[in-house]
């Protein structure tokens, strides 16, 4: 497990294809890890060889999910992340979405929850037009970060 930079992307991808290996490239805030996570990212990582996940940066949580939010740092976010055996790398992104992320890494599989759908995955025509394609994974029911926190508030 690497947490790697953006600007550490192309080297990443250009050894990753000259060995052959198939990228699956997913992304998220993934704020407080829990089996639905889990479950997806290993999901994922079957459907490749190397797993590359795109992190949202507490500045960019923050826009996208309110003042609170994130409850914990991109640097913890990212430790307990690299630190599963599913994801092989890590990539902290600041813009509101991955795409620039997508369009250097070009994976051969974009992977989103099944709560996207072909037409709001970011990057889904980006992948496509380079011979790859997009998959959703169904989510495990009953699990989200939101419902852990509010849970967690009215105890």
């Amino acid at each position: 497990m690497i947490i790697t930079s953006e600007t550490e992307l192309v080297a990443l991808r250009d050894g990753l294809r000259a060995d052959g290996k198939r990228i699956v490239f997913t992304n998220g805030v993934f704020d407080i890890l829990h089996a639905g996570h889990v479950t997806y990212l290993e999901q994922a990582q079957a459907l490749g060889d190397v797993l590359v996940l795109g992190l949202n940066a507490d500045e960019s949580v923050r826009r996208l999910k309110g003042p609170e939010r994130p409850v914990n740092s991109e640097l913890d976010r990212a430790t307990v992340i690299a630190g599963l055996r599913s994801v092989d790398h890590v990539v902290i992104f600041g813009d509101d979405t991955p795409l620039t992320i997508i369009e250097t890494l070009l994976p051969d599989v974009l992977v989103k929850g099944g709560d996207y759908t072909r037409d709001t995955i970011v990057g889904a025509d980006v992948v496509e037009q380079h011979g790859g394609k997009v998959v959703t994974i169904p989510l495990l029911e009953g699990r989200s970060t939101t419902s852990i926190i509010t849970r967690v508030r009215t105890v």
